[in-house]
Protein backbone atom coordinates (compact mmCIF):
# COMPACT_ATOMS: atom_id res chain seq x y z
CA UNK A 1 0.00 0.00 0.00
CA UNK A 2 1.54 3.82 -1.22
CA UNK A 3 0.77 6.58 0.68
CA UNK A 4 -0.58 9.34 -1.85
CA UNK A 5 1.45 11.79 -0.59
CA UNK A 6 4.62 10.00 -2.38
CA UNK A 7 4.84 9.94 -6.11
CA UNK A 8 5.05 6.75 -7.50
CA UNK A 9 8.26 7.73 -9.45
CA UNK A 10 9.94 8.30 -6.09
CA UNK A 11 8.87 4.54 -4.70
CA UNK A 12 10.74 3.11 -7.70
CA UNK A 13 13.12 5.18 -7.66
CA UNK A 14 14.05 4.06 -3.90
CA UNK A 15 13.49 0.43 -4.58
CA UNK A 16 15.72 0.63 -7.64
CA UNK A 17 18.74 2.36 -5.22
CA UNK A 18 18.01 0.24 -2.92
CA UNK A 19 17.92 -2.85 -4.27
CA UNK A 20 21.30 -2.07 -7.04
CA UNK A 21 23.22 -1.81 -3.68
CA UNK A 22 21.93 -5.11 -2.27
CA UNK A 23 22.62 -6.93 -5.50
CA UNK A 24 26.30 -6.02 -5.84
CA UNK A 25 27.11 -7.30 -2.77
CA UNK A 26 26.26 -10.71 -3.07
CA UNK A 27 29.09 -11.68 -5.57
CA UNK A 28 30.66 -10.65 -8.47
CA UNK A 29 28.38 -12.09 -11.09
CA UNK A 30 26.05 -9.32 -10.17
CA UNK A 31 28.50 -6.39 -10.18
CA UNK A 32 27.58 -5.16 -13.25
CA UNK A 33 24.15 -5.41 -12.31
CA UNK A 34 21.48 -2.05 -13.92
CA UNK A 35 17.70 -1.97 -14.19
CA UNK A 36 16.09 -0.80 -17.03
CA UNK A 37 15.49 3.02 -18.15
CA UNK A 38 12.02 2.34 -17.47
CA UNK A 39 9.15 0.86 -15.26
CA UNK A 40 5.32 -0.37 -15.11
CA UNK A 41 3.39 -0.16 -11.78
CA UNK A 42 -0.13 -1.72 -11.69
CA UNK A 43 -2.81 -1.35 -8.63
CA UNK A 44 -4.15 -4.60 -7.26
CA UNK A 45 -7.20 -4.72 -5.35
CA UNK A 46 -6.67 -6.33 -2.23
CA UNK A 47 -8.94 -9.84 -3.11
CA UNK A 48 -6.09 -10.47 -5.42
CA UNK A 49 -3.34 -10.09 -3.15
CA UNK A 50 -2.85 -13.82 -2.43
CA UNK A 51 -3.12 -14.93 -6.35
CA UNK A 52 0.03 -12.03 -7.12
CA UNK A 53 1.86 -13.21 -4.71
CA UNK A 54 1.54 -17.01 -5.53
CA UNK A 55 2.35 -15.53 -9.10
CA UNK A 56 5.43 -13.81 -8.02
CA UNK A 57 6.56 -16.67 -6.11
CA UNK A 58 6.47 -19.20 -9.24
CA UNK A 59 7.29 -16.47 -11.47
CA UNK A 60 10.28 -17.98 -12.39
CA UNK A 61 8.62 -21.44 -13.96
CA UNK A 62 6.05 -19.26 -15.33
CA UNK A 63 8.84 -17.70 -17.44
CA UNK A 64 10.26 -20.57 -19.43
CA UNK A 65 7.13 -20.76 -21.29
CA UNK A 66 6.59 -16.66 -21.46
CA UNK A 67 8.78 -14.28 -21.59
CA UNK A 68 8.41 -11.23 -19.74
CA UNK A 69 7.81 -9.02 -22.42
CA UNK A 70 4.83 -11.33 -24.50
CA UNK A 71 3.59 -11.30 -20.95
CA UNK A 72 4.05 -7.05 -20.45
CA UNK A 73 2.30 -7.03 -23.76
CA UNK A 74 -0.46 -9.32 -23.20
CA UNK A 75 -0.83 -7.25 -20.02
CA UNK A 76 -1.19 -4.03 -21.89
CA UNK A 77 -3.26 -5.31 -24.52
CA UNK A 78 -5.79 -7.06 -21.68
CA UNK A 79 -6.31 -3.95 -20.30
CA UNK A 80 -6.47 -2.09 -23.32
CA UNK A 81 -3.41 0.17 -22.65
CA UNK A 82 -2.10 1.70 -26.19
CA UNK A 83 1.79 1.66 -25.53
CA UNK A 84 4.77 2.33 -27.96
CA UNK A 85 7.63 -0.18 -28.64
CA UNK A 86 10.14 2.09 -28.94
CA UNK A 87 9.60 3.24 -25.17
CA UNK A 88 8.62 -0.14 -23.43
CA UNK A 89 12.36 -1.76 -23.96
CA UNK A 90 16.00 -0.55 -23.49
Amino acid sequence: MLSKNIALCKVVEEVKKGSSKWIKTQGEAFAAFCWQNGYGAFSVSESQVKNVRRYIEHQEEHHRTMTFQEEFRLLLSRHRLEFDERYVWD
